[in-house]
């Protein structure tokens, strides 16, 4: 018997009873494929994915699709092999046309792609704008001025980005999105937020931002989303976000506390009690519903113990009390890459096989969730990484990043 065949087989003998903790928590470390055959039709598929589809020109995303994008078409073939039902895409550039994602869903996904699967079709897609690229006036970066060429540019921007949308996110669903409740969270200013961790100048101990500046400075160096989707299994809310690298600053590690105070704000969002200060765009204030299902999607930009980023920020996502308990995903191609990165093997705490990406210099880390809620039975997971030698490695490479996906199901004495 294949290890695929056991596996399949294993997941199999769970699929009818849910009965036993130990079938609820298969790691995957294989193609994940065999475990889409044995998933009923309520059960779900939820992955996220950064795909490195942007450029440094507005419109840029646009003319690399219609050129005939290798990494595109690379990316669109792990979607066709893993063929989630719900997928966040993270660095996908955002156009208020919708442009780019018409040409990446018509000429990439639903069109066979080699080293990939079948077409790949999504009806339902939500995207909105971002903060990335956007002028904020202000001096964010503190160099004395005001935007500027380049990396000045995008430092004083709403988020980092050389021009409006760059760096976005587009959600693609198999099932309805109800775009009318759906919330979005991108002006939500960063001191709204009771105890914000506002960066202080280690030199005087003064804080860094003036207060003309704290006091605007927006939370979401991209955007949150809440996105209602209508499932077989009943309403999902997807929390999507991609809040910024905890590098890229100086001493006062103005970005470390912003990723970590953007990773605070789903644990606030999914918390009981009042949050007056937790208003989205539309000007609704307060927190997700006690009893809502939820799965928090995104490239998080934050390590469990290894890399830079304040560590504890995504400790207390991984253990609210809200959040399912289960195993973490893992790959063998990721354990393999930590071999290839001899500079950070001996620094490195973690399990290297819980890596999402392999990020060059500072080697593979665990960047990338999907976290499913309470109310949800885990089935499988995993990190689409395949191990050096097997011929579905060969189209990793389009992007940094790896997939990551979650099945799950609805146990049938759970409440709806």
């Amino acid at each position: 018997m294949t290890r695929s065949t056991r596996m399949f087989a294993a997941l199999l003998a769970c699929t009818g009873l849910l009965a036993s903790a130990g079938c609820l928590r298969v790691n995957v470390h294989g193609d994940p494929h065999a475990y889409r055959e044995a998933m009923s039709d309520s059960d779900l598929r939820l992955a996220t994915y950064n795909v490195s589809l942007y450029s440094d020109q507005a419109g840029g995303l646009v003319r690399r699709l219609q050129g005939g994008d290798a990494d595109a078409g690379k990316v669109a073939a792990v979607l066709q092999r893993v063929r989630p039902d719900v997928v966040l895409l993270n660095e996908f550039d955002h156009d208020a046309d919708g442009r780019a994602a018409d040409l990446f869903q018509r000429r990439y996904l639903e069109v066979p792609q080699p080293g990939g699967g079948e077409a790949l079709h999504y009806r339902y897609r939500y995207f909105a704008p971002v903060n990335t690229g956007v002028p904020s006036g202000l001096d964010l970066d503190g160099d004395g001025s005001v935007g500027g060429e380049g990396r000045a540019r995008g430092n004083d921007a709403w988020g980092y980005g050389l021009h409006p949308g760059q760096y976005g996110m587009l959600l693609l669903s198999k099932h309805p999105i109800d775009r009318a409740a759906a919330r979005t969270f991108q002006h939500l200013r960063w001191s709204a937020m009771p105890g914000a961790r506002r960066p202080v100048d280690p030199a005087s101990g003064a804080p860094w931002h003036p207060d003309a500046v704290w006091t605007r400075l927006r939370l979401s160096s991209k955007s949150h989303w809440d996105v209602p989707v209508r499932t077989p299994a009943g309403m999902l809310h997807v929390l999507a976000s991609h809040p910024t690298p905890p590098v890229f600053d100086g001493p006062e590690d103005r970005n470390g506390a912003r990723n970590a105070d953007e990773i605070r704000l789903w644990r606030e969002y999914v918390s009981t009690g009042e949050r007056p200060w937790l208003c989205d765009d539309a000007g609704r204030c307060g927190g997700l519903d006690a009893g809502a299902r939820f799965v928090i999607l995104g490239d998080l930009n934050n390590d469990p113990v290894d890399g830079d980023g304040r560590h504890e920020a995504i400790l207390e996502l991984l253990e609210h009390p809200r959040v399912l308990r289960h195993a973490t995903p893992s790959s063998a191609g990721a354990a393999a890459a930590a071999l290839h990165a001899p500079a950070v093997a001996g620094r490195r705490r973690g399990n290297p096989a819980h890596a999402t990406g392999d990020f060059g210099p500072v080697g593979p880390l665990r960047l990338d969730y999907v976290l499913p809620s309470t109310g949800f039975a885990m089935l499988a997971n995993g990190v689409f990484w395949p191990a050096p030698g097997d011929p579905a490695a060969a189209i990793v490479d389009g992007t940094d990043h790896r997939l990551v996906w979650v099945d799950v199901r609805v146990p049938t004495t759970g409440a709806d």
